[in-house]
């Protein structure tokens, strides 16, 4: 990460949680520094978990047919975009 594109956080978390992911972190082999892109990557799956379970909540009234029939058609039409894209 090149500095430029970072922002620094400030966190507060139990001291078990620090030890537990220190401890995690350490047995794999991985640094001090190395914490940090831990937790960006576990924020982003939590962001992208949340994000999924709000799109199936928004879907659950829904016919199964229904919703396959809308999965598919908006796959064909990313494929179609995507044919569309030179390279």
């Amino acid at each position: 990460m090149a500095n430029d594109t970072v922002t620094k956080w400030t966190v507060s978390v139990s001291r078990n949680t620090d030890i537990s992911v220190r401890s995690f972190l350490a047995k794999r082999g991985m640094k001090k520094g190395d914490l940090s892109k831990f937790i960006e990557e576990a924020v982003k799956w939590r962001v992208l978990e949340r994000t999924m379970a709000e799109a199936r909540d928004k879907f659950a009234d829904m016919a199964p047919e229904a919703l396959e029939a809308l999965v598919d058609e908006a796959v064909m039409a990313a494929r179609g975009a995507k044919a569309d894209q030179p390279g």
